[in-house]
């Protein structure tokens, strides 16, 4: 999936994300809804579970960095 399709889309936190440790976020493509590894755009952030979030980067195959919505 190219870079620009997926920065952007809104998902949620599927697996907490905490500082220092890759958490996982669900995020809706092709049609679906897939898991991808989750980084905090801010790196001393915490993202809980089920906090809703942006793709700001991706990292092909299955990394991205979020942000809260």
């Amino acid at each position: 999936m190219p870079d620009d399709r997926m920065i952007g889309k809104m998902g949620r936190v599927s697996g907490r994300i905490r500082p220092g440790a890759i958490g996982e976020v669900m995020v809706p493509v092709r049609g679906g809804t897939e898991h991808f590894h989750a980084y905090a755009a801010d790196n001393g952030e915490e993202i809980p579970t089920g906090e809703r979030i942006v793709v700001v980067e991706y990292h092909p195959p299955r990394t991205v960095v979020v942000t809260r919505m």
